[in-house]
């Protein structure tokens, strides 16, 4: 039976040389890999959405929702890329239940789409790595941390991006969800496309410009930023060649990638600067993502208008 999502049941599966593109332009221009035998389905893509009760965040998130189910091309579901809430991972109860109430509300009030969810860091109650992440399964009512969903003669592939280190985290699969993913990945036809979605970017352009000035010597980029274990990932993915699109968020950037006919796309944030306007060149967007019978796919960047509220 359909859930709260709109997903059912048969739907999910429960687990525990390259090219490069970053920029404005492809608010204008999609990334594509256009198929010549009809498209299987439209969804919207809205990462980093950090709801919370300042800055008139909610009414930017209805915003957003009210633009994606204006299109005159509309989207039949609706993919959040994880820090769907501004933070709990303080462990503030009291203001994570504030800022889930917020979230529900505005889902229930503005979003008619069917829709799935992936977890951030921002996530994690108390970045715990068992007891905060279940918090946020039950939050969202996610099936599991890691999920598949099955749609359209495509497989989404959920995947959680948040290792919790102490008080601080990296960004990597622990071992027994990297052979979830293995399994998942093995049990699934050769023939069926698959779009992985993770909070946290796998491979990333963004994470060599997030940075404010240029390195002397050599590069620095923190684990928490893209995946420490893309190598593994990577090795993983050549195996299966049926991996066609990874999506993700977390960098609040948009840019874009290919290696070894895998696409890692960064779909920006629906929060902009958290709510504060543009972050680096990029202003507050989401993605439509079209994806095609034979595995191929157009991405493109919509800006929905939002400002900065006092």
């Amino acid at each position: 039976m359909p859930g709260r999502h709109g997903v059912s049941r048969r739907e999910l599966l429960v687990g525990g040389a390259a090219a490069v593109a970053l920029g404005p332009s492809l608010a204008e221009a999609a990334v594509t890999r256009k198929s010549k035998r009809g498209r299987a389905m439209r969804f919207a893509h809205l990462t980093d959405v950090h709801v919370q009760p300042k800055l008139a965040a909610g009414e930017g998130m209805a915003a957003c929702l009210r633009h994606v189910q204006e299109q005159k091309d509309a989207p039949e579901l609706v993919v959040f890329g994880g820090d769907n809430v501004m933070n709990v991972d303080d462990g503030d109860a009291a203001r994570g239940k504030v800022q889930l109430d917020l979230w529900n509300s505005v889902l229930k009030s503005e979003c008619s789409l069917p829709y799935a969810c992936a977890i951030g860091n921002h996530d994690v109650f108390g970045n715990h790595p068992i007891d905060g992440k279940k918090w946020a399964v039950d939050a969202y009512e996610l099936p599991d941390r890691s999920y598949t969903l099955d749609r359209a003669g495509w497989r989404f592939i959920f995947l959680d991006s948040t290792f919790p280190i102490g008080d601080s985290y990296s960004a990597k699969l622990d071992d027994g969800q990297f052979e979830w993913l293995a399994a998942v990945l093995q049990q699934t036809k050769p023939e069926t496309p698959i779009c992985v979605v993770s909070h946290i970017p796998i491979l990333s352009v963004s994470a060599y410009l997030c940075i404010e000035e240029a390195p002397k010597v050599d590069w620095q980029i923190p684990g928490s930023w893209a995946h420490i274990d893309a190598h593994r990932i990577k090795e993983l993915f050549k195996k299966h060649p049926n991996v066609k699109l990874c999506l993700s968020g977390h960098m609040h950037m948009v840019d874009t990638m290919e290696y070894l006919g895998v696409t890692y796309a960064c779909s920006g944030a629906v929060s902009g600067n958290w709510w504060k306007g543009s972050y680096h060149e990029f202003d507050p967007k989401y993605a439509l993502v079209d994806l095609y019978k034979d595995g191929g796919f157009d991405i493109e960047m919509v800006s929905y208008g939002w400002t900065p509220k006092e």
